[in-house]
């Protein structure tokens, strides 16, 4: 494979941006040979010792692209200019991209060919290195040869944590300083102006505009409310701050900080001259406000609801239109998918009989409250607004990044009788990966796995002696939108029949050109307005009242609290059953799907904090900011509330088995994002797994496949295409034009319909022109079925909610291009059902009405074929029509994965896949 990629317009998601201007300009060479003083610790080879690890050489695991994210500026010139990589930073992606086409030969002994033995410990034979940080008795960190892991060991409480801290810092210091700059709303002044550079901060600070204040109140609430605990999770942090911070200090005097440092002006290669910022405690609750939002805030969207649903009653009448409305919602589709499928109902965010206290804006009122002030500079220009009209869309969409999935079976249908489980998040692609590997074994942890750098004193998603876990996004709502009543000016609201200011949040930032990142200077102010009902989101008029729209986030002010959870899964004395990890992660206040399987049980819990809404509120919709509509006992100084009791969160014990893939979690549970129907991603893991189970024997190679081969499939192929062609074929096709397109699409779908290299590394497709067709056609036949009954307005209202497509090549979205993630939201279920519906065919939770064809089959098929027919006629080059990375027409490029450039090192692109990012296969062969 090429060791190197063109530059693409993601690469400005991060910090060194014109290295490649730099190095035409620049004596590489001699550049190189100035830099190459020590490179990295000198370190002895010894043995490490495993722990007490009940896996019995069954538990794998992989995280693309490497360990080693960082780099020093010697490594960062050469690998833009020849394409070398440092050790380990590259190891995990070649694994990782040949699943794709190497699972259908997949053998329970070829398994590790694909992913890395995550067993305990390091062999004696394998062992890299040992080091003692900063001389430490009571700590080793031991770095395995193949993937160069660090497994850490520790006699004492506070040596542990050190050494997770320092190995933190060793794999991700310059991504920690990233994203702790980002959580602040500082990344432009930290690491250049570049537009992604404005959006990224902008998307987050919106959401969770804190000060120092803010995130020291976290923190002081979080440890005095968890009695012992909050006094050992604050030791545990002090230790690993202090274990960053010695690394930090330690490759400054030593010269092997990461390389970006420099080209982004905070040091000098030559003098030295410079800082490097020492973490603080607030820094991990900048960071956790980061990983919060991406991955576990469910909810928001009231005010598109709101704007949709009045679309509807415009077209339709109050009556109907709220019918037409609440059948595109879906928000209990008797025909979704379920991750707790034996029939348990656990209601929550349902439809009140008779909604209370809703404050829908007047039509045409809303407008988006602005966040950048005083802009200068190319702070002021095109592309710069551009970016910051896609950060605020992102920030304020109920259609939150999902990804994730996985696959459990209970052991009394597996062929060794022990449960089997291959699960893991799906958080993007990144250089350096926003996740780190590591194992950490001291007093009161043992556990193995993935963390979020700068996050990693304690295993997020991993293994511990006998058990392992792991966790998708669930989605459900804990976000609510509030109409403030304005009083006095603009920046003054009723609480409470008081007249009260809003507080003024704000960030000034600035920047200058760098090495990395050639952004003209430029500045700008960005502005946030709070009230006790959380931040301004947006203005209008309700019943002509001058109103402030708000959002409400139950984890709002409370990122820190969930590192109680996590601490509980890494104690092997607190984790010793199926009942205490449920216990471990009620915890965490994100909203996620947590599953668990030891040599015996299996487990599921759905975590956050659900708030208890007032009676008669409906939480799909904006309502009063008045005493009566609140969340039930709700607090406005320290926002905590009640909240619905663990019993009534989705849970189960030993199901016959659990999938997930951010669909719908069980029976009457309602989410935050559109598109829980019919069709959904989750079928596709849903019905591989079914008939494993149906036939028995599961093993880990089974599921593996099952999950590989859900990777590669089309979803709109597998699970919507044949009725389309069932409704074209229902009368002889005699346009040759149509005729040859629905021959290709057919033979795609007897195929198996995915999207998959003719070979490995042909970066060519099998059936390419089916799948040019398909791409092409969605869009225009989502818009022939439904515009025409919809009408314009609603139609494109509707899509604010949910976006028609997500296809591999999509760049709109939550996820955006080359990421990997797809088919998470779509119009899938409303072709699914409406199609079956002029078919005659049995659907339940049907559409209000029957749009393709106004209810005719032969208007319908008509309908069909012509956009068909249209989409056929589309050139690659219209389809896909190319980026800074892939050339117009290039249909596999265009779907294939990036890994996103976050520092200074840049990797090949992969084949696409829709799977986790960090991935787990564990089956536990005994239990303590």
């Amino acid at each position: 494979m090429p060791r190197r990629t063109s530059r693409t317009a993601l690469d400005r998601l991060r910090t060194p941006g014109r290295l490649t201007g730099f190095l035409k300009s620049a004596s590489v060479c001699v550049l190189i040979a100035g830099l190459l003083s020590p490179l990295a610790q000198t370190a002895s080879a010894a043995e490490a010792a495993a722990p007490n690890d009940y896996c019995g050489g069954q538990c794998s695991d992989i995280l693309p692209p490497g360990e080693n994210g960082n780099a020093t500026l010697a490594q960062v010139l050469l690998n833009q200019a020849f394409g070398t990589q440092p050790d380990h930073a590259e190891d995990q992606l070649g694994p990782y991209a040949n699943l794709a086409k190497g699972y259908p030969t997949l053998t329970n002994s070829t398994i590790n060919t694909f992913f890395n033995d995550a067993s305990f410990g390091v062999a004696s034979d394998q062992v890299a290195s040992t080091l003692s940080p900063a001389g430490r008795t009571d700590v080793t960190i031991v770095r395995d040869k193949k993937t160069g892991v660090p497994h850490i060991t520790g006699t004492t409480r506070y040596g542990t944590e050190f050494g997770a801290g320092y190995a933190a810092a060793q794999d991700r210091l310059w991504l920690m300083d990233v994203f702790r700059h980002v959580g602040r709303g500082q990344l432009t002044t930290f690491a250049g102006g570049a537009p992604s550079n404005q959006g990224l901060e902008q998307q987050f600070w919106r959401n969770a505009p804190y000060s120092e204040a803010d995130l020291q109140a976290q923190i002081d609430n979080a440890v005095a409310n968890n009695g012992a605990r909050g006094q050992q999770a604050l030791a545990d942090a002090n230790a690993y701050l202090a274990g960053i911070n010695s690394y930090i200090d330690t490759s400054d005097s030593g010269r092997y900080f990461p390389g970006e440092y420099v080209l982004t002006g905070h040091k000098d290669s030559i003098t030295n001259a410079g800082t490097i910022e020492h973490f603080k405690l607030t820094d991990l609750v900048a960071l956790a406000s980061v990983i919060g939002a991406l991955f576990g805030s469910g909810g928001g969207g009231e005010v598109n609801n709101a704007i949709s649903l009045m679309a509807a009653q415009e077209r339709y009448g109050v009556t109907k239109g709220t019918e037409v409305w609440e059948s595109f919602r879906e928000r209990n589709d008797p025909e979704a998918v379920l991750t707790v499928h034996n029939g348990e109902s656990f209601p929550y965010a349902a439809k009140p009989a008779n909604a209370q206290g809703e404050a829908l804006p007047d039509a045409g009122s809303v407008t988006t409250e602005p966040l950048v002030y005083d802009t200068s500079g190319t702070g002021a220009d095109q592309s710069a607004s551009a970016a910051s009209a896609t950060a605020t869309a992102n920030a304020l969409t109920s259609a939150k990044r999902g990804m994730s999935n996985a696959l459990v079976v209970s052991g009394k249908y597996t062929a060794s009788g022990h449960p089997v489980a291959v699960f893991g998040p799906q958080t993007g692609y990144f250089a350096p990966q926003l996740l780190m590997l590591q194992e950490i074994q001291g007093p009161g942890i043992s556990a193995r796995g993935a963390s979020f750098a700068g996050l990693s004193m304690y295993v997020e998603l991993g293994r511990g002696q006998d058990y392992a876990w792991s966790a998708t996004t669930s989605g459900q709502d804990i976000i609510d939108t509030y109409a403030v009543e304005l009083c006095q000016d603009d920046y003054h609201y009723l609480y409470h029949g008081t007249c009260t200011a809003m507080d003024k949040i704000e960030q000034k930032n600035s920047w200058a050109p760098t090495t990395a990142d050639s952004t003209a200077a430029g500045s700008y102010t960005m502005r946030v307005w709070r009230t006790k009902y959380g931040p301004v989101e947006y203005r209008a008029t309700v019943d002509g009242k001058k109103v402030a729209y708000t959002t409400l986030r139950s984890s709002y002010l409370h990122e820190a609290d969930s590192i109680i959870g996590f601490q509980m899964l890494n104690d092997p004395d607190y984790v010793k059953s199926p009942q205490t990890f449920q216990s471990a992660v009620q915890h965490i206040n994100y909203t996620f799907n947590w599953f668990y399987a030891d040599s015996t049980h299996t487990a599921y819990y759905n975590s956050g904090n659900n708030p208890v809404r007032a009676s008669g509120v409906d939480a799909e919709f904006p309502v009063w900011a008045q005493s009566a509509y609140e969340w039930k006992n709700w607090a406005p100084a320290t926002n905590t509330a009640d909240y619905t009791p663990a019993s009534a969160h989705p849970n189960s014990i030993d199901q016959d088995y659990y999938i997930s893939w951010n669909n719908k979690q069980a029976k009457d549970y309602a989410t935050a994002s559109w598109g829980d129907g019919s069709v959904h991603r989750g079928n596709l893991l849903e019905d591989r797994v079914k008939k494993l189970v149906a036939a028995g024997g599961v093993t880990r190679t089974a599921l593996v496949k099952a999950m590989a081969d859900a990777s590669l499939a089309d979803l709109r192929a597998e699970d919507v295409l044949p009725d389309l062609l069932k409704v074209i074929n229902s009368s002889t096709v005699t346009d040759s034009t149509a005729a040859a397109a629905v021959s290709k699409l057919q033979a795609w779908l007897t195929a198996g319909g995915k999207r998959t290299e003719t070979s490995a590394g042909s970066k060519k497709y099998a059936d390419a022109d089916a799948i040019r067709i398909l791409d092409a056609w969605w869009p225009l036949l989502a818009k022939g079925i439904f515009e025409p009954g919809l009408g314009t307005d609603l139609y494109t209202a509707l899509q604010a909610n949910l976006p028609v497509d997500e296809s591999p090549s999509a760049a709109h979205g939550p996820t955006g291009a080359h990421a990997g993630s797809s088919f998470q939201y779509g119009w899938w279920s409303y072709v699914d059902k409406d199609v079956r519906a002029v078919l005659g065919e049995s659907v339940q939770g049907p559409l209000a009405d029957k749009y393709c064809g106004g209810g005719s089959l032969a208007t319908c098929r008509d309908t069909l074929i012509s956009t068909l027919k249209t989409a056929a006629g589309k050139t690659a080059a219209q389809v896909y029509p190319g980026d800074t990375l892939c050339s117009a027409g290039d249909q596999w490029c265009a779907d294939s994965i990036v890994q996103r450039t976050l520092g200074g090192i840049k990797h090949y692109n992969i084949s696409w896949q829709n799977r986790p990012t960090f991935q787990q296969v564990v089956e536990f062969t005994s239990h303590r």
